[in-house]
């Protein structure tokens, strides 16, 4: 077990490094110069920008800032914002909690709802139910989430008044606000997530049920029930897992434009008020952020996996 907890930690070295390189590289793809945003369309001029961007630093060698940064980083110092003149780590850490509320709670939405139709059709295999889950999870990944939130706060916010019109409060101020007020936006997060893990969760049911073992635990006496929530559901669990990690994927992404519909304080609001803005040091820091936790969770995905299918430790 320690040799797959340091297998999978090895190969956190070079996706880290590959990320960071990545992010660095990312901001030469917005067009434009920070120097000119900073001074503004009156006092842009090419002697002003290249005095601006001395002091920032940007005419050194990329190799140089590359190197400088990746070793900032590493010491938790993410830069300074350029339009705030903040630290970025102290931006992204006032940021974060919302987007991980938001994420996780989407996260929980799509397994529970994910597993319990995976179960429902999987035991039900090419009969009516398992056809109308499987029409049912097709709709739910194809319906845009960002429609999915505008329809639930015209009806639950608007019509019905039964949901907070302010959606995030911090949980330190008031929990219960906290939670009532991250049920839409988890359930318009995690619906379109569900149905990945839904057909993994059917397919896997299915293959288990229709095994050699199931039929000798029949033949056995033991009950129906047991044999799909004790062994089938155990080791439907391996590709939930690896589903899981590909919805965080998906979830973190969709959570940027999420948080501009339900007015979530999150990072991809930041985010893309950075790249409006031409905020280099913030963009880089706001990503990085983000591709790091994606990567955590999936080494704790990956070492789950180990634990639960054998076959999948080193030798």
């Amino acid at each position: 077990m320690l040799k797959l907890i340091g297998t999978r930690l090895l190969l956190v070295v070079p996706q880290l490094l590959i990320v960071s390189i990545l992010v660095f590289l990312l901001v030469y793809l917005i067009p434009g110069s920070a120097a000119a945003m900073i001074l503004g369309e009156a006092g842009s001029n090419p002697e002003a920008i290249a005095q601006v961007e001395a002091q920032l630093g940007l005419d050194r060698p990329f190799v140089v800032r590359l190197v400088e940064w990746m070793g900032a980083a590493l010491q938790g110092d993410l830069g300074t914002s350029l339009q705030s003149g903040r630290p970025v780590a102290d931006l992204v850490a006032e940021r974060i909690p919302a987007t991980l509320s938001l994420v996780a709670g989407g996260l929980l939405v799509a397994i529970v709802l994910g597993l319990s139709l995976g179960v429902l059709a999987g035991t039900h295999a090419r009969r009516p139910v398992d056809r109308a889950v499987t029409g049912l999870s097709s709709l739910m990944q194809s319906v845009p989430e960002f429609w999915l939130g505008l329809l639930m706060i015209l009806v639950f916010v608007i019509q019905l008044g039964i949901a907070p019109v302010v959606a995030w409060v911090p949980p330190q101020q008031d929990a219960g606000a906290w939670l009532q007020g991250l049920i839409l936006p988890a359930l318009a997060l995690g619906v379109g997530a569900s149905a990945l893990i839904t057909r993994q969760t059917r397919v896997a049911v299915t293959s288990a049920l229709e095994s050699r073992y199931a039929d000798t635990l029949t033949a056995a006496g033991v009950p129906r029930r047991r044999i799909v929530w004790v062994y089938a559901l155990k080791n439907a669990m391996v590709p939930v897992l690896a589903s899981s990690a590909l919805a965080v994927s998906i979830l973190f992404g969709t959570s940027l434009v999420m948080e501009r519909v339900f007015s979530f304080p999150g990072m991809g609001t930041m985010l893309l008020n950075a790249v409006l803005a031409k905020d280099f040091p913030l963009v880089q820091g706001t990503v990085l952020v983000i591709c790091v936790i994606i990567i955590a969770v999936n080494l704790v995905v990956d070492i789950g996996y180990g634990l639960i299918n054998p076959k999948a430790r080193p030798q």
